[in-house]
């Protein structure tokens, strides 16, 4: 049951819930950006570039560090909540400001940063123009910084995701993927992709792994943001949440428990120095 978000042909589908987005999707936990300046070296005052900012969740923890950020997010419902949080944070404009575009379509100017980053959203970006241009925008000892957060299975994950796969496999036909997915130390990072591409050296890994507990109302309106299912058929979409809503309703206490995994990935152009050695 994978619900990292893919590129799928309808990119702002995330814009018509944005305010479900960002009601229902987690916050970073704190060591990822304590981790973040570790491994970068940024220092109050520092010109980051967002790609993707989204409904501000990232935008506003950065912020809050005295960071000055350009925010680059296509979907201008996501914009209009991330400012409301700017507000409310008394983020002046002039610190935080934001372009309605895809960061392959915006035009830099000369502009350079001391850090590019994207949180759960470089994965809609083509890599064949996100890497070189993200290389080209850096500042001496610049770097760039990919996180997501995704599914994580740990040893002992709730037996619910099993039985429900079951009924996924059975709706919306097998993924091809073996079950159960990698723990949390094994899943996949960005490491392999981000060298591949030959604008970055080694890449600097952490991850963070942490639990929540859900309500079947909560667990559906978590599901109904993420793209797999707002793109789904909705009389299939329907069913699925119905075999959801019962299953979580039978269950001692009514509720579920999902485990959250987060893999933060830096790295710097070969030219600019490596950060800190990579720890899975």
């Amino acid at each position: 049951m994978p619900d990292i978000d893919r590129p799928r042909s309808d990119g702002l589908a995330f814009d018509r819930v944005a305010a479900l987005y960002d009601q229902v999707r987690p916050d970073y936990p704190a060591e990822l950006y304590a981790d973040l300046a570790e491994l970068t070296g940024l220092r109050p005052g520092a010109r980051l570039l967002e790609v993707g900012s989204g409904t501000g969740k990232a935008t506003a923890a950065m912020a809050g560090r005295g960071h000055q950020i350009v925010c680059l997010e296509p979907g201008a419902a996501m914009i209009e909540i991330a400012r409301a949080r700017q507000a409310a944070q008394g983020v002046s404009a002039s610190e935080v400001r934001f372009a309605n575009t895809t960061f392959e379509n915006w035009d830099p100017d000369g502009s350079t940063f001391d850090l590019v980053y994207a949180a759960t959203s470089w994965h809609w970006v083509d890599p064949s123009v996100g890497y070189p241009k993200a290389a080209a925008l850096l500042a001496p000892r610049g770097s760039l910084a990919i996180w997501y957060s995704e599914h994580g299975f740990p040893e002992g994950f709730d037996p619910f995701f099993t039985e429900i796969q079951d009924v996924y496999d059975r709706l919306t036909g097998p993924t091809g993927h073996p079950w159960p997915p990698p723990r949390p130390d094994e899943a996949p990072d960005l490491s392999a992709e981000i060298e591949a591409s030959g604008c970055f050296g080694e890449v600097a890994v952490r991850r963070y792994l942490w639990e929540r507990d859900y309500t079947a109302e909560e667990f559906i309106a978590l599901h109904s943001t993420f793209s797999s299912h707002l793109t789904m058929d909705p009389a299939t979409r329907q069913a699925l949440y119905a075999e959801m809503r019962a299953r979580i309703a039978r269950r001692p206490g009514g509720t579920v428990t999902r485990h959250w995994l987060a893999i933060l990935n830096v790295a710097r152009p070969p030219s600019l120095g490596q950060p800190p050695a990579a720890v899975s």
